[in-house]
């Protein structure tokens, strides 16, 4: 399922290392207690639970309310996964998020997961930041993408991007599905932006018929369409928009390179809005268009609407709401060492337990 979303402040500075070395542990001790209780795909539903996710950043001590929250503790969640408990953190920030497809391989190995399941894993970190970037075009470039699997074969992703104008940051969460672009599910907090054609939403459910109308565009031949931008002022000029649409349709050039882009995707012939989101190349300028001129040609319904719908423990980095208490802190990841070291587990799990907890 796609799980939700956060809006967060973009905030300036660094994680001091004292709090990221506290971080680590703590971090890792949480994660390994849910796995000994419940198992890796509890963790990993728990990941792509934006409020479970905040929770457990705000409790590891980041701050509350930031842009820094979801990378941060990302970050801390990456060191202190490893594979020997059933689950590790692939990509990161900028050029990290890069590095996710390699690193989605080599773990992959590691567990021994078939062909078949390496290549879902692919897929998902493929097409979830996708649509994210350019299905759901509410304004916000991801910059950031994790991608948590484990050993059993199963996923979670948790990204962001951001917009430099509003000074927001906006947080997406998935839990493993194969239904990326048909209306997957979101329960998604944070600032609503007004219906004011400033997003569009190209994978609610009531946009179906605009995503086949999309296909069979380029199933037919899309330079058939360079007609309807051309004099875009007069063409769109009607009644038959509402002001926001029409606004945007105005807005939406397209250049010579987007018109040979749309031409290979003709010759590839995809055969559904999956398989049209997938190839390279194909941006939100141009699903953007293929939506609007569905509209015009077709009457498609399109979704103009931001897809948003709605625990200070150790306090926070900048000192919101409270400074970061170093003492309860380090309290805090005894109490955990010694809950693990309590927990009615055999001796050789309550070893390996106590083990990867103190493994930093």
């Amino acid at each position: 399922m796609r799980t939700g979303s956060v809006d967060l402040p973009l905030h300036p500075g660094k994680c001091p290392p004292w709090l990221f070395q506290r971080m680590k542990p703590l971090s890792k001790a949480i994660s390994q207690i849910i796995i000994d209780e419940y198992g890796t795909p509890e963790l990993l539903k728990r990941l792509s639970d934006p409020m479970f996710f905040q929770s457990l950043a705000c409790v590891i001590g980041f701050d509350w309310h930031s842009s820094g929250t979801s990378t941060t503790t990302c970050g801390a969640l990456k060191e202190a996964l490893t594979s020997d408990m059933g689950m590790v953190a692939c990509g990161g920030k900028g050029k990290a998020s890069k590095k996710t497809p390699t690193e989605i391989q080599k773990y992959s190995d590691e567990f021994g997961l078939s062909e078949s399941k390496k290549s879902s894993f692919l897929e998902a970190t493929r097409l979830s930041a996708k649509v994210d970037s350019s299905c759901v075009q509410d304004g916000y470039d991801l910059y950031h993408h994790s991608f948590f699997m484990d050993e059993k074969g199963n996923w979670a992703v948790v990204q962001q991007g951001m917009n430099d104008a509003s000074g927001y940051a906006r947080r997406y969460h998935w839990l493993d599905t194969d239904n990326f672009v048909d209306g997957p599910s979101e329960s998604i907090a944070g600032m609503k932006k007004e219906n004011d054609g400033s997003v569009l939403n190209l994978v609610s459910p009531g946009t179906q018929d605009a995503r086949h109308a999309a296909v069979a565009l380029i199933q037919d031949n899309p330079l058939r369409l360079q007609k309807y931008f051309t004099g875009q002022t007069t063409l769109f000029d009607s009644s038959f928009f509402a002001l926001p649409e029409r606004h945007e349709i105005l807005k939406c050039d397209m250049s010579k390179k987007d018109w040979e882009m749309l031409e290979r995707a003709y010759e590839i012939q995809p055969k559904n809005y999956k398989e049209l989101v997938s190839l390279n190349g194909m941006g939100k300028k141009k699903l953007r268009a293929l939506a609007l001129v569905s509209k015009l040609l077709y009457g498609s319904e399109l979704d103009w609407k931001d897809p948003v719908k709605y625990s200070f423990v150790h306090g926070g980095k900048d000192g919101i709401p409270y400074p970061v208490d170093r003492e309860s802190y380090d309290h805090t990841i005894r109490f955990l060492h010694d809950a693990i070291n309590g927990a009615k587990l055999g001796e050789e799990e309550k070893k390996g337990a106590l083990k990867r907890l103190t493994a930093i």
